[in-house]
C-alpha cells in the first residue's frame, strides 16, 4: 500500500461509516475487526493501517460524530441582546442532538461496555459531553460579562441547562419507550429549562 492510500481522507471516511455500521449491529465487544473491514470495502491490513485497534477506531467514530453535532448546535450561536431566545434555540437543538437515533446509539453502546472498557467511556464524556459544557460555558460566558447573567460557576450551569433540557425525554428515549421525539413535548420541556434557568441567573435589568 502506498503512502497516499495510508493517508487518504476518503478511506479514512469509508473504514468510518463501516465501523459505525458493526458497532451500532454488534456493539463493542461484539465487533470484530475483520467485519468492519469487510463492511467497510477494505482489506484487514488496510484497516490496522489507518487504526491501530478497535479502541482506537471506536474513538475515532464517537469522536467525529460529536463534533459533527455539536457543530450544528453551537455552530451558529450567536451572542446578542436576545438571551431568552438564544437559550430556547440551543435548548432545541440540545434535545434532538442527544436524542437523535446516532446520539443513542453511541450512549447506549458506551454505557454497556463502560464498566470493561472505561478508556472508552472517557473518549466519549471528552468528546461530547465535556466538549458541549465547554461551549455552553464560553457562551454563557459572553452573557455574564455583558450583565445579562449572574453566574457563581458557568461550567456547573452548563451542565444544570443540558440536564433540564432532558427532563422526561432523556428517560423515555433512552429506555426505547419513545420512539421518536414528541415535539409539542420537546417545546414544553425545552420552554421550562429556560424559564427555571432565567429565573435563577437571569439579571432584572
Amino acid at each position: 500500500m502506498s503512502d497516499t492510500d495510508v493517508l487518504s481522507p476518503e478511506k479514512h471516511q469509508q473504514i468510518l461509516r463501516g465501523a459505525a455500521t458493526i458497532f451500532s449491529q454488534d456493539g463493542y465487544e461484539g465487533a470484530s475487526m475483520s467485519r468492519i473491514a469487510a463492511c467497510a470495502g477494505v482489506s484487514k491490513g488496510t484497516l490496522y493501517n489507518y487504526f491501530a485497534s478497535k479502541a482506537e477506531l471506536f474513538s475515532a467514530w464517537v469522536a467525529q460524530e460529536c463534533e459533527r453535532k455539536l457543530s450544528l448546535v453551537f455552530g451558529d450561536a450567536e451572542v446578542n441582546e436576545q438571551l431568552e431566545a438564544g437559550l430556547l434555540a440551543l435548548g432545541s437543538r440540545i434535545v434532538h442532538m442527544m436524542m437523535s437515533p446516532s446520539g443513542l446509539t453511541i450512549y447506549r453502546l458506551t454505557v454497556a461496555e463502560a464498566s470493561k472498557f472505561p478508556e472508552l467511556a472517557r473518549s466519549f464524556y471528552e468528546a461530547g459531553p465535556a466538549h458541549a459544557t465547554q461551549f455552553m460555558t464560553a457562551w454563557l460566558m459572553q452573557h455574564i460579562q455583558a450583565g445579562r447573567l449572574a453566574i457563581p460557576d458557568a461550567a456547573f450551569a452548563a451542565e444544570q441547562f443540558f440536564a433540564l433540557c432532558q427532563t422526561r425525554i432523556g428517560m423515555l428515549r433512552r429506555l426505547g419507550l419513545m420512539t421518536e421525539i414528541d415535539d409539542t413535548l420537546a417545546k414544553r420541556v425545552v420552554e421550562g429549562a429556560v424559564t427555571m434557568f432565567l429565573n435563577t441567573y437571569g439579571v432584572t435589568p
